[in-house]
């Protein structure tokens, strides 16, 4: 999904939260109820410390993320740039080839919990395509939540060294 898409679908999203405000809050759902399903990238961007956001994994990148109603979760996001190995072979890359395959790549699956008190999911990883996130707990701050919408930021990481990250995704249908 393109970047330009992901504007429109906001602006829409803007739309209705502000001409429809007693409504929407007379009808909303809490986050656990809006999340299980499948929902695709739009936008996974960092955010520098002068609020600029820079795409992390390209310009349009592609994303899975997969909730379950009994708190089960399965998240993929990839460059869509990544080189394909001149070996045509995954286990005889060269170092190069192995670099971009890592570096435009996250996958990771286990548990989550809602805190709707702190708007937040914490995710439960019981394993990960970067393995210092291996058994790992993470919180992730939902700062918008609708039926077709989800965004939510990853802090700062200290341990990785890692900036704010933004997220974007929409319901599949």
């Amino acid at each position: 999904m393109y970047r330009r898409d992901f504007l429109g679908i906001s602006a829409v999203a803007a739309l209705a939260l502000t001409v429809l405000p007693g409504m929407a809050s007379a009808q909303q759902k809490n986050i656990k109820e809006l999340l299980p399903g499948t929902w695709t990238l739009l936008l996974v961007d960092t955010v520098n410390a002068d609020d600029t956001h820079v795409p992390a994994f390209g310009p349009n990148p592609m994303g899975t993320l997969i909730f379950t109603p009994d708190g089960h979760y399965s998240l993929q996001i990839m460059r869509v740039s990544r080189p394909a190995f001149a070996s045509k072979n995954r286990l005889t890359g060269t170092a190069e080839e192995n670099k971009a395959a890592v570096a435009g790549t996250i996958a990771h699956f286990g548990t989550y919990a809602v805190d709707e008190a702190n708007k937040s999911i914490a995710f439960h990883i019981e394993a990960s395509s970067y393995p210092n996130w291996d058994g790992a707990k993470q919180k992730r701050q939902v700062t918008a939540i609708t039926d077709e919408v989800l965004t939510y930021t990853v802090p700062f990481s200290p341990a990785d060294n890692a900036l704010p990250v933004e997220l974007v995704w929409k319901k599949a249908k």
